[in-house]
């Protein structure tokens, strides 16, 4: 690897965590945002010709806090900013705070209830999960216009009502805890499925989402919602090794060769998940619900014999609970698998408000396929196309259009 490849990915792989660091120390967004960007251009400035350094979150930390502290003095006509700036100089110890991760830390900062729960995971999202503003708005079925819009409200109301950058006490954590595990899973969500790039996955993001989701699960123990989430992210991630082809296309899950699935992690998924499902005997979790689904896919020794009853009696008691547009669509995916495209497709066009879903489209194009109509088939793939995807899920589609018979 060449040492501008090497010091970008380093870059992007320490960024996220270090201004989190500099949220904490700085309680101010935007001053540790400017600090961290002076410092990652000056990373990228140096690190081709002196070398990645040992410890690159370490270094990339240390020039960020001195250039905070710059910043600071540049008002330092005002007292408070001079002892600001001093307290970075010389913090004080620590205190001993019940969650004690920095990125996690953060996320629970963010989900601040005065904030809208929306803007509370898109912020969260966009500051610390390192996800772009297009990313965040897929990940939340909006346009990016919109999603532009509600960070730059979000962010101005922190400021105009001096929301304070706090980790909140323990006692405060459960309010906080569902806007904490959306963050998460769609961490999750991109890393395992990109919906933008050159590659279909980005393990960086899948890693640290399981990271996080197993400190969550720590944290609150007793939580279905955590206790689900881990359970979901490490049944979906057991299929890692086999959803990519050696040219890195696709390889959808009909095809995917199921002894490269990762049993350990299935095993850990499955009791996961019973142990969510046991703790909300009379609501069910809806992560520990999903998680459920994901084990259906799991446990079946091939595709053929996937227990397709119990994925649509799952996703029917999800609907009760989680009912949402995305998972009306992935239950008609399920109705298609046992009772056939034309029921399946009745389904997805009684589905309202993913028009600009790539997968809307792209779901009613196979059944259309599966239905030989291949002009309607044909539209409904480039109508997929057009709304933006990764590269290799581009060209999967388009390979799946140009098959199609003229």
């Amino acid at each position: 690897m060449d040492p501008a490849t090497a010091a970008e990915q380093a870059v992007k792989h320490e960024g996220t965590r270090v201004l989190a660091t500099l949220i904490r120390l700085t309680g101010d967004m935007s001053l540790a945002e400017d600090a961290v960007q002076d410092a990652v251009v000056r990373a990228l400035e140096t690190w081709p010709q002196d070398g990645v350094p040992d410890n690159p979150r370490a270094w990339l930390t240390v020039t960020a806090k001195r250039r905070a502290i710059d910043l600071i003095r540049r008002e330092i006509r005002r007292p408070e900013k001079e002892a600001e700036a001093m307290s970075l100089l010389d913090p004080a110890p620590e205190p001993d705070e019940v969650v004690r991760d920095d990125l996690l830390r953060l996320i629970f900062t963010c989900c601040h209830p005065a904030l809208a729960p929306e803007a509370q995971v898109a912020l969260a999202l966009r500051t610390l999960g390192g996800l772009s503003t297009v990313e965040v708005a897929r990940a939340l079925v909006v346009s990016e216009a919109s999603m532009a819009k509600r960070l730059t409200r979000a962010k101005q109301k922190i400021e105009q009502e001096r929301i304070p950058y706090q980790v909140p006490d323990s006692g405060e954590l459960p309010e906080r805890l569902a806007s904490v595990a959306a963050t998460i899973y769609l961490i999750f969500n991109e890393g395992y499925s990109a919906s933008t790039g050159a590659d279909l996955q980005r393990h960086s993001l899948t890693r640290e989402a399981i990271r996080l989701a197993r400190l969550l699960t720590e944290l609150m123990p007793d939580e279905a919602t955590a206790l689900g989430l881990l359970a979901l992210l490490l049944l979906q991630d057991s299929r890692r090794a086999s959803r990519l082809d050696a040219q890195g296309n696709p390889v959808l899950l009909p095809e995917q060769d199921r002894g490269t699935w990762d049993r350990a992690q299935i095993k850990e998924g499955v009791e996961l998940a019973g142990a969510a499902l046991k703790r909300t005997p009379h609501v069910p979790n809806a992560y520990a619900v999903q998680a459920a689904i994901a084990a259906c896919h799991a446990l079946a020794p091939s595709y053929a014999q996937t227990d397709w009853d119990a994925v649509i009696s799952w996703y029917d008691v999800l609907l009760t609970v989680h009912e949402t547009p995305v998972a009306r669509l992935n239950r008609a995916v399920a109705i298609a698998e046992r009772d056939g495209p034309v029921p399946a497709l009745k389904l997805v066009d009684e589905i309202s408000g993913l028009e600009s879903y790539p997968w809307w489209h792209a779901t009613r194009a196979e059944l259309l396929r599966r239905l030989d109509r291949p002009d309607e088939a044909r539209t409904a793939y480039d109508k997929a196309i057009a709304l933006g995807l990764s590269v290799p899920q581009s060209a999967h589609l388009r390979r799946r259009a140009d098959d199609l018979p003229a």
